[in-house]
């Protein structure tokens, strides 16, 4: 193999490229051990004080990217958690009306003839489908009896009432359920005047 010259002789560099660029470059070729003793601690205590200047620097590097990579986790654990709550929301939210339906029949129920093994076939059904969906973290709404709160109740109509105070729920016309902390479906209420 071949360096690019005839004869594989390399040129010397020519007198210009051989001098040292600066200063610098001269203090480096001095010889250390020639030095006075006082120089070379003066040179030891400089180089001594830039490492540990680096070396400060260096750990404050260490330092902020631990912290960083500490919250980065937190947060990916944090987007996990809620893209896994609004999966198992929109869930819940579909399967309510079902629950909902369920309640409706059971009410509807309990003062005809029905077969009492039927009625209680679908009271089972009602209180598995409401376990599963309270196990995932779904809980009914006060309603009835109830302080009106608009961020949980939907007012659909009002009326004077002397069995609660004004402002108070009368009568619950559709469920409300919360997830959690989050309301995902108000209940449908009557109010006191």
């Amino acid at each position: 193999m071949t360096n690019g010259y005839n004869n594989g002789e390399i040129p010397e560099p020519s007198p210009e490229e051989a001098q040292p660029e600066s200063d610098t470059q001269q203090e480096a070729i001095v010889d250390f051990d020639s030095l006075p003793v006082e120089e070379q601690v003066a040179i030891l205590q400089r180089d001594l004080d830039e490492a540990r200047n680096e070396l400060g620097q260096t750990r404050d590097q260490v330092q902020r990217s631990q912290a960083e990579l500490v919250n980065f986790r937190r947060r990916t654990e944090e987007e996990q958690v809620v893209v896994r709550q609004d999966a198992n929301r929109r869930l819940i939210m579909s399967l309510l009306p079902v629950v909902d339906e369920l309640e409706l029949a059971i009410n509807h129920l309990n003062g005809t003839d029905a077969a009492a093994s039927w009625v209680e076939g679908v009271k089972l059904i009602h209180r598995k489908a409401y376990g599963v969906l309270e196990a995932e973290g779904l809980s009914r709404i006060e309603t009835v009896g109830a302080q009106f709160d608009p961020l949980q109740h939907e007012a659909i109509g009002i009326v004077d009432s002397e069995e609660q105070p004004s402002g108070y729920v009368v009568e619950a016309l559709r469920n409300g359920y919360k997830l959690r902390d989050r309301v995902i479906q108000a209940a449908q209420v009557v109010v006191a005047r």
